[in-house]
């Protein structure tokens, strides 16, 4: 099995095109046409980690935070980051990040919070917007099915929890065949009227050349019409945050308690108790602070996250109670997620999750 196919199986749940456009998710170094011997799983990639590899015979480390964030001019080992690029090009090691398109997935970090908190009605909390398209193509009624299918295989006609989603409308299509056409109906050089069906799909942005290149393969006519309008609308299936509900309200001190057991923290960051129950909550995994307004907005009770700015704390006022549990541990379960999905995908494919996983701020 090539290291490629253990990517896809997490892509399939994070595409790489979620990311924000500040971010370097995907392929750090290394060569995915390579054999997968073995892979380890962390939030961080550090020497320690490298190392662990190395050890283990793995050839490939899946992290949520990219190696390479910054962009460099020069390989030269001055710091963690070039000694472990270096490292990873010496053993043939593919390094691997899935970071803010796991945090923006649906099904994706905040989500698994969620469920460990055993939120219910859960919904992003800011969907991403000018993500999706709006396929257009007139088909004749012969190939409709045909048509309509194979653009549902490459991944068009998904809204929301529904799939196979289409509009479809009867009409006339007219055209004339050039001396050197070859139609699929009609005479060359006589005006041809053909029934046909004009056919609607929503789709993701980056799933455009895919839909496209099936709608060809497929399409009768020698010159199929199609077009792709950009639309404005949220995806309400990508974005940051996600905001849900406990099953029964909750004090909020106690609420706090049960955020200490479930990160398994030492100490809680908050801002003043309201004196108001807590059943609806927000949560965006690391430093999500500037979601704090649209959780406001949602009328949620609480909005959990990794950190925040010391003013946050403030300006939150009685609107809202702020909780952040650490930066670090908000994301440390990401790595449960790349396991998952490996494990599951590819049962007798071997997966660690590293054993060295450190968070870089400490507490006395």
């Amino acid at each position: 099995m090539k290291i490629k196919e253990i990517l896809h199986a997490i892509e399939q749940l994070a595409p790489v095109p979620l990311q924000e456009s500040y971010d370097n998710s995907g392929v750090q170094v290394g060569d995915i046409n390579q054999e997968a011997k073995g892979a380890v799983v962390c939030i961080d990639v550090t020497e320690a980690v490298m190392d662990e590899a190395v050890a283990l015979g793995c050839n490939l480390i899946i992290s949520h935070h990219p190696l390479a964030f910054r962009a460099f001019k020069s390989l030269t080992g001055k710091n963690y980051v070039e000694r472990c690029m270096m490292k990873a090009c010496k053993h043939d090691i593919v390094v691997y990040a899935a970071h803010t398109n796991l945090d923006n997935a649906y099904q994706g970090i905040n989500y698994y919070l969620a469920e460990m908190l055993n939120l219910q009605h859960v919904r992003i909390l800011e969907p991403q917007r000018g993500k999706l398209l709006k396929l257009v193509t007139f088909v004749p009624h012969s190939h409709a099915e045909l048509v309509r299918n194979t653009l549902f295989n490459a991944g068009a006609g998904n809204i929301g929890n529904y799939d196979s989603c289409s509009y479809n409308v009867s009409g006339e299509g007219t055209f004339r065949a050039g001396e050197e056409a070859n139609p699929f109906t009609g005479d060359i050089g006589e005006l041809h009227t053909e029934p046909e069906v004009r056919i609607e799909m929503i789709l993701p942005t980056y799933k455009q050349a895919d839909v496209q290149r099936s709608l060809i393969a497929v399409h009768p006519y020698e010159e199929p019409a199609y077009d792709f309008y950009v639309l404005e609308n949220t995806w309400a299936q990508a974005g940051s945050g996600i905001v849900g509900t406990l099953p029964e309200e909750s004090d909020e001190e106690d609420f706090l308690y049960l955020l200490k057991d479930t990160f398994h923290l030492k100490t809680i960051l908050h801002s003043a108790l309201r004196g108001k129950p807590v059943r609806d909550v927000a949560i965006c995994s690391g430093g999500g602070a500037f979601l704090i307004p649209k959780a406001i907005s949602y009328s949620a009770d609480v909005f959990i996250t990794g950190e925040a700015k010391y003013n946050d704390y403030y300006d939150v006022e009685d609107k809202i109670l702020l909780a952040t549990v650490g930066h670090y541990e908000s994301e440390i379960f990401t790595k449960n997620i790349f396991f998952d999905i490996i494990s599951k995908k590819y049962p007798n494919f071997t997966v660690y999750m590293s054993g060295f996983d450190v968070n870089p701020v400490n507490y006395l």
